[in-house]
């Protein structure tokens, strides 16, 4: 059975108090946290990044992991991608394509100082979240008749994602000494932090694909993964209109 067609039929069997609470939850961490945004980064680790001075690698590596294993929105964007895949081949493919775009603008931004409004680059990662749930319910096919580019799209996404952390980082001024030392060392910590958060996100869905339950709550679960992407676009583009 194809998705489309399990889609019109199990839309009454969805569980609707599970996944109507997640967008709510979603919408109460980011009114009331403000500062646990997607590249926030906590006040500790700001004092940290703007004091430091010299090469310490292990601090940065452990920022980066860090930064990405309490990052909800690359956790949503993953998430929506390994949805479907079910060899490690694929997977291995789709998340090396994320981590290159994620590692290419990470270091180009912050070494060729390339400033780009934080709400802006949040908001479209953002998008994102919502393209890859649509991308996942076959809508793409539907509306215009073809399927795009899953890889290239995983590749436009991890460089804006890579830029998002960039804009961050460029606020606290990082010291001139060993600073490619250093973001070659919170790079690889982000990628750390990527396969770590990777691999308990396979276990849970290894397990829950395994339940004769999966096929018909797959379409919630990708309708909250989108709800949850247009709250972080609705989100920054507020604050980008208001600030």
């Amino acid at each position: 059975m194809t998705l489309p067609l399990l889609c019109r039929r199990v839309v009454l069997a969805t569980p609707l108090r599970l996944f109507s609470t997640l967008p709510l939850l979603a919408l109460l961490l980011l009114s009331d946290a403000p500062e646990a945004l997607a590249h926030g980064v906590a006040e500790g680790d700001k004092g940290f990044i703007q004091e430091s001075s010299g090469m310490l690698l292990l601090p940065f590596v452990y920022l980066g992991a860090k930064h990405m294993v309490t990052g909800y929105d690359h956790l949503l964007f993953l998430i929506g991608v390994i949805f479907f895949l079910y060899r490690l081949k694929d997977v291995g493919l789709y998340v090396t394509l994320f981590a290159l775009g994620h590692s290419l603008t990470l270091l180009a931004g912050v070494l060729g100082e390339v400033r780009i409004d934080a709400h802006v680059i949040d908001a479209i990662i953002g998008l994102s979240v919502v393209y890859k749930a649509l991308d996942n319910l076959g809508a793409f096919q539907r509306w215009i008749g073809c399927q795009p580019d899953t890889r290239l799209a995983t590749l436009f996404f991890g460089l804006i994602h890579g830029f998002g952390l960039a804009s961050k980082l460029l606020d606290f001024e990082l010291g001139a000494d060993d600073l490619v030392a250093n973001l070659i060392a919170f790079n690889v910590g982000v990628e750390l932090g990527q396969l770590l958060a990777l691999g308990a996100i396979l276990i849970l869905m290894g397990y829950w694909r395994r339940r004769p339950g999966f096929w018909r709550h797959a379409y919630g679960a990708n309708v909250a993964l989108m709800s949850a992407g247009f709250l972080l676009m609705g989100y920054q583009l507020s604050g980008l209109i208001l600030s």
